[in-house]
């Protein structure tokens, strides 16, 4: 039996406490896992960024990405790594490079899931008037009667960015006044319409990570640091399960081990308007309360992926559609597909691997987040982000909500 080591490399940004908690977490499991001979050993870094042979040996088995939706170097030397040298990243840079959020609702419409009515409109203003452009806009562009689309998608709707994120540019129409005032000032950007579900009685967000979930209260009202609410029994089981079985579809669907959901409730029925989102919040400053779920849900999955050292795959977007026949209701679509969710996130193994191998980890993490190294990390994503005169209210604030969770739960839900 030789000792191996898995190599997993932290891909970066502004992030600065989750890697933290993740690392040390890590550091004190000291994981020896015996696997198909060998005893499986991890290590753990930053990677940083500098130019790069295209045939030069990438070292990593696993690579957790928080980079490829914005930074371009990145995300092509991961690429190079997936081709190259089989090494897995969560998320699949490809997905995350081209499935805008007209390409989900699209995919999610024909497998039945409930979609807000919504358009796309051409943008207002162009940035460079090359001769093709003109010449294609000359011939081919119509004009449109603003006010008769936004009666069509109906009122109040919502306009927002075809490829948008972080509630950027997105207003609230009331009426055609509003509309047409709205489309005048998104200059260059590619617009939806988007029927608002109104009134609602709840909004959740749904955490995925690989075939883990967490289901989330989200107070779209509250200041950002309280969006994320510490209600724990706001669904029935049978809801608690759709909307999980939703979350796990789009993300195994599109490819994604991390990305988050956003559905809506009204009329006994949810809603799913925004499920693009591959790089969700994984900040203490957000997530709070349930920040340590996150932690040890990259833990598990990351460690599962590595060990068995999990390869990406092909999409597969036939057996999806080819499961589901008109006339099924949304559960008997979600039923119909399920068994392929499961199957390419491995759930069964995944589940067996991390109840023989990892069945410490929630008594380690809830030691660990009770330490000054903990409160540590926290204040430290709190400076950057607030002013001096609120960073010690703040940081005591996100600690005590992690107490809560070590006293309420002090393990994954």
């Amino acid at each position: 039996m030789a000792d191996v080591t898995r190599r997993i490399g932290l891909s970066l940004g502004a992030d600065i406490c989750w890697p933290i908690a993740y690392t040390e977490i890590m550091r004190q499991l000291d994981l020896r896992i015996p696997w198909q001979g060998d005893t499986v050993r991890f290590d753990v870094e930053r990677l940083s960024i500098e130019p790069f042979d295209l045939e030069e040996h990438v070292p990593h088995h696993l690579v957790i990405d928080r980079l490829t939706h914005w930074f371009n170097p990145r995300r092509e030397w991961i690429k190079k790594a997936i081709l190259l040298d089989d090494v897995y990243v969560f998320n699949n840079p490809w997905s995350v490079q081209s499935m805008e959020k007209l390409t989900t609702y699209c995919a999610m419409i024909r497998l039945g899931l409930p979609i807000p009515k919504t358009w796309l409109i051409p943008p207002k203003e162009y940035e460079n008037w090359e001769p093709d452009l003109h010449a294609t806009l000359r011939q081919y562009a119509r004009y449109f009667d603003l006010p008769a689309i936004g009666e069509r998608v109906g009122y109040p709707h919502f306009m927002k960015p075809y490829d948008g994120g972080g509630w950027r540019a997105v207003s609230k129409i009331d009426d055609a006044e509003a509309l047409t005032r709205a489309y005048e000032e998104s200059g260059t950007a590619v617009m939806h319409l988007q029927e608002a579900v109104l009134p609602f009685d709840r909004f959740v967000r749904c955490i995925g990570l690989g075939p883990q979930t967490r289901v989330v209260l989200y107070d779209i009202d509250a200041p950002l640091h309280d969006r994320y609410t510490m209600e724990r029994d706001f669904a029935t089981p049978e809801e608690d399960a759709l909307i999980r079985d939703m979350t796990l579809l789009i993300n195994a669907f599109f490819a994604w081990d991390f990305n988050s959901c956003e559905l809506i409730h009204r009329d006994d029925m949810w809603h799913a308007i925004d499920f693009a989102n591959p790089c969700p919040d994984s900040q203490v400053t957000s997530l709070h309360y349930h920040f340590p779920w996150l932690v040890t849900a990259k833990i598990r999955w990351s460690v599962f992926a590595a060990t068995t050292l999990r390869k990406q795959r092909p999409m597969g977007w036939h057996r999806y559609f080819d499961a589901v026949e008109e006339g099924m209701t949304l559960r008997e679509r979600l039923d119909a597909v399920m068994p392929i969710v499961h199957e390419r996130f491995q759930t069964e193994e995944f589940e067996e691997f991390c109840a023989t191998h990892l069945g410490h980890l929630d008594e380690v993490a809830k030691a660990w987040f009770e330490t000054d190294m903990a409160r540590d990390a926290i204040r430290q994503k709190v400076s950057a982000i607030f002013p001096e005169h609120e960073i010690e209210e703040f940081t005591s604030v996100f600690f005590d909500r992690i107490q809560r969770w070590r006293k309420t739960e002090g393990a994954p839900a």
